[in-house]
């Protein structure tokens, strides 16, 4: 009798054991999800955006002898679509052949302009060097133009981007010059102008000049009428533009 309580408490240890350890099995598996793989971490999507570009210039600028989508300016806003697709980028340009930096200050000071551009780029100065006029006047006025081209922009320099004055010397037009290399030594001394204060007001500055100093050696760099840029000179310009317009654009 003894013998047999004895048998049965075994079995009933042995059953109760083996019960706790399958509850022990089941418990640890519990806190595992059916799918095992982690949940992804949402990530904001960055909302579209309008990008208001405005270009301030003036025969270089406009596009003087090429189509409308030829010129830079038109060619920077469709590379920065290419590049963002969500956005929308729209363009305004405020340029005409001939314009000295006198013109452009008075142009823009006849416009009630929307200080919201998220990009402004500059160029000017060729018709100051054209035209002889005192090069104490572009020392003056293009500081000027700069603070006009901060303001537009949003207050914001970092929206604002300087491009150098190509060099006309080396087209036929410039060749037909007595003194070729005077235009170039003007120019130089007016980049030199405009990069320095740059740099020093920490504003971006894009040299395009060597581009255009390759247009005797490489006439497709010269427009139909032998003065201005071509479009693929534009392009030339846009891919050395484009990353500062990119890093601009999203400031």
């Amino acid at each position: 009798m003894k013998k047999n309580l004895f048998n049965i408490m075994i079995v009933a240890f042995w059953l109760l054991l083996a019960v706790s350890c399958s509850d022990e099995t089941v418990n640890s598996n519990s806190s595992l999800p059916e799918n095992a793989n982690p949940i992804p971490t949402t990530t904001s999507q960055t909302p579209a955006k309008n990008i208001n570009y405005l270009a301030l210039g003036d025969s270089y600028t406009i596009g003087q002898s090429v189509c409308e989508t030829c010129r830079f300016p038109e060619q920077l806003r469709k590379k920065l679509g290419d590049l963002n697709p969500k956005n929308t980028y729209t363009s305004k340009i405020i340029a005409t052949t001939g314009w000295t930096t006198t013109n452009l200050i008075s142009a823009i000071n006849a416009q009630s302009l929307t200080p919201n551009y998220d990009l402004v780029t500059l160029l000017i100065g060729v018709n100051n060097q054209y035209q002889n006029l005192p090069f104490q006047l572009y020392q003056y006025e293009f500081p000027l133009l700069i603070n006009k081209a901060i303001a537009l922009a949003k207050g914001d320099k970092l929206n604002v981007i300087v491009v150098s004055i190509p060099d006309y010397a080396y087209t036929s037009f410039g060749q037909r010059s007595s003194n070729s290399s005077k235009i170039s030594a003007e120019i130089d001394n007016y980049n030199a102008f405009a990069q320095k204060y740059c740099l020093e007001q920490n504003i971006e500055f894009v040299s395009i000049t060597d581009i255009t100093r390759q247009g005797l050696q490489n006439t497709k760099l010269v427009a139909s009428d032998g003065l201005h840029p071509s479009e693929l000179a534009y392009s030339y310009f846009v891919e050395r533009i484009l990353p500062k317009a990119v890093i601009a654009t999203q400031n």
